[in-house]
């Protein structure tokens, strides 16, 4: 059976002034349920991140995970004449999202106490590095830089000094993407009740502090915290990456004493060692690390891979491959529940996965990548910008 066309967001307008990754990755994922997303760049520049590689036939690989389902419209909005375009898009508008830097959307007049006097139903979502107030409100935040303040290092990388790594993927910009993306949900199902707008402020340092409960938690009241253990598990072994005979790797990973037995019976050949006093509590198992390493890769080094999973599936302990990007892109899994779908770009039909969250209801928008200001003519034409006016800001680089 088909399903409907209608989706969640489907008479939703969202407005974005915005760039990078969080607010980028908040408005396309409300595109994929349905939103029409404006999203407002710079004449001749746009989104600097369409500018960070040109990996994906040309384009950005950044810009095309996050922007896809979106119209670009250019505006300096610098300038008033673009300002006044920009209040008519809002005046039709349910939500307004930006990142700009600290402090410029107020300076703009686009506040949220200023555009809840004149668009008493419209939803403003904030995305900054720190939040509003303190002493780090003016301060520049990066990716990096947050999951610096974050703790986010101290807990990552190899056990060594000098060894701390970065996630391999911009998870301060996701986390804060993700809340905002929530948070405007909530906004909108609020204004449904109270018939008004409202304000949702995302700070990336709150965002990831929130996902770093664990280790603080962890390192209550002083408590040493949990150390860095590559890409093993700290608190938890075996769990983590280990080398096989024939050259590969293979992640598994152990949650409890029946697993532990299990493990040494049916994939060590040494059941004798699931009492063994070294090893007979996890606690103990991570106090001795090095020595059940040892044994477990003298072990997996007599075996090729498929041996090696071969005993862990009948031991039903869990396990991985150890995918490099290539092993993602033709994932099994992937392919055989069809996660993947084709979209418009300008440089062609690209890939483009699934939003994860799949519903029966619906499905998922998933629209080209849009071409800097390729939206913009059209734009101006439905908001009846008179021609002289356009042609003027075409000339002053407005639009």
């Amino acid at each position: 059976m088909s399903q409907p066309a209608v989706r969640p967001l489907d008479d939703i307008t969202v407005v974005s002034l915005e760039h990078a990754i969080a607010a980028p990755f908040c408005t396309r994922q409300l595109a994929d349920l349905g939103a029409r997303v404006i999203k407002v760049e710079r004449p001749g520049v746009g989104d600097f991140a369409r500018g960070y590689d040109e990996r994906v036939s040309g384009l950005a690989s950044h810009f095309v995970w996050t922007n896809r389902s979106k119209e670009s419209l250019t505006l300096d909005l610098k300038q008033g004449l673009a300002l006044e375009v920009l209040e008519r898009l809002l005046e039709k508008a349910d939500v307004l999202v930006q990142n700009l830097a600290p402090g410029a959307a107020a300076r703009m007049g686009l506040s949220f106490e200023i555009l809840h006097e004149r668009f008493p139903r419209l939803v403003v979502c904030d995305i900054s590095g720190y939040g509003e107030g303190g002493p780090y409100e003016r301060k520049k935040a990066y990716d990096l830089l947050i999951q610096s303040e974050a703790g986010f290092l101290s807990v990552t990388g190899g056990p060594g000094e000098g060894e701390m790594a970065k996630a391999g993927c911009s998870i301060a910009d996701i986390a804060a993407g993700m809340y905002a993306y929530t948070g405007v949900l909530s906004a909108l199902m609020l204004r449904e009740r109270t018939g008004k707008g409202s304000r949702v402020d995302v700070s990336m340092l709150e965002s990831l502090v929130e996902w770093m409960n664990y280790p603080l938690y962890y390192a209550y009241e002083e408590a040493p915290p949990p150390p860095r253990a590559g890409a093993a598990h700290a608190t938890i072994y075996p769990y983590g990456p280990f080398p096989v005979g024939d050259g590969s790797s293979v992640m598994l990973g152990l949650q409890n004493e029946r697993e532990w037995q299990a493990f040494c019976e049916k994939v060590l050949g040494a059941p004798e060692l699931s009492t063994d006093e070294r090893f007979c509590a996890n606690f103990k198992r991570v106090e001795n690390r090095a020595a059940l390493r040892e044994i477990i890769v003298r072990t997996f080094a007599q075996l090729d891979f498929d041996s090696v999973i071969g005993r862990l599936e009948r031991a039903q302990i869990a396990n991985a491959r150890v995918n490099d990007m290539q092993g993602v892109w033709d994932h099994p899994q992937l392919k055989a529940r069809d996660r993947w779908r084709e979209i418009g770009s300008p440089a062609g039909p690209l890939p483009s996965l699934l939003p994860p969250a799949s519903s029966n209801a619906f499905t998922p928008r998933m629209d080209p990548v849009p071409a800097l200001g390729q939206h913009t003519e059209a734009l101006l034409a439905e908001l009846d910008v008179p021609a002289e006016q356009v042609e003027r800001m075409r000339r002053a680089g407005m639009v």
